[in-house]
């Protein structure tokens, strides 16, 4: 049997703050699941503009995604309930996909500025989010490494992908 769920009016007592204090820093209910995005979105892309020009769009791309560990390190205890609250709600799931589409836009921008062709900067960003979303999913999953140990074995198999 599943737990009672406390009430909005009930958690918003304990963090001792009013129904308007809450909304004034998050907008949208939502947000409480997905507040991060644009502090990940400047990491990330700061990230791509501050990499050694030297450095081709998909190693940028791996150094920048790898800036974010501490991000999920920190949030290691919430991804799994977040996992699953997001899979139960069709609403969330939108949130969660307009998420994934700002960082990826965010980083196709990044790489475009750096030089890299419009198509070539769409389709790292979408395979680097894929790559990111696989090894934070495989972190939690079988509990060994880092994030950035299963990012590299991700960035890793996808460069054999490509050889074969």
């Amino acid at each position: 049997m599943p737990f009672p769920q406390p009430s909005a009016s009930c958690c918003l007592r304990i963090a001792e703050v009013t129904e308007r204090t809450f909304f004034r820093h998050f907008p949208d209910k939502r947000e409480v699941l997905f507040g991060n995005e644009a502090q990940l979105i400047e990491l990330l892309t700061n990230a791509i503009k501050d990499a050694p020009r030297e450095l081709g769009p998909w190693d940028t791309l791996l150094r920048a995604l790898m800036t974010a560990e501490p991000v999920f390190i920190e949030n290691q205890a919430s991804f799994e309930p977040l996992r699953r609250i997001v899979a139960s709600s069709p609403a969330l799931q939108e949130r969660h996909l307009a998420k994934v589409r700002a960082m990826t836009l965010a980083l196709v921008a990044a790489l475009v500025e750096r030089g890299v062709a419009d198509r070539q900067a769409s389709l790292a960003a979408q395979m680097g989010m894929t790559a990111i979303g696989h090894a934070v999913t495989a972190w939690h999953e079988d509990g060994s490494g880092t994030p950035n140990d299963h990012l590299m074995q991700a960035f890793d198999d996808m460069r054999a992908l490509f050889a074969r």
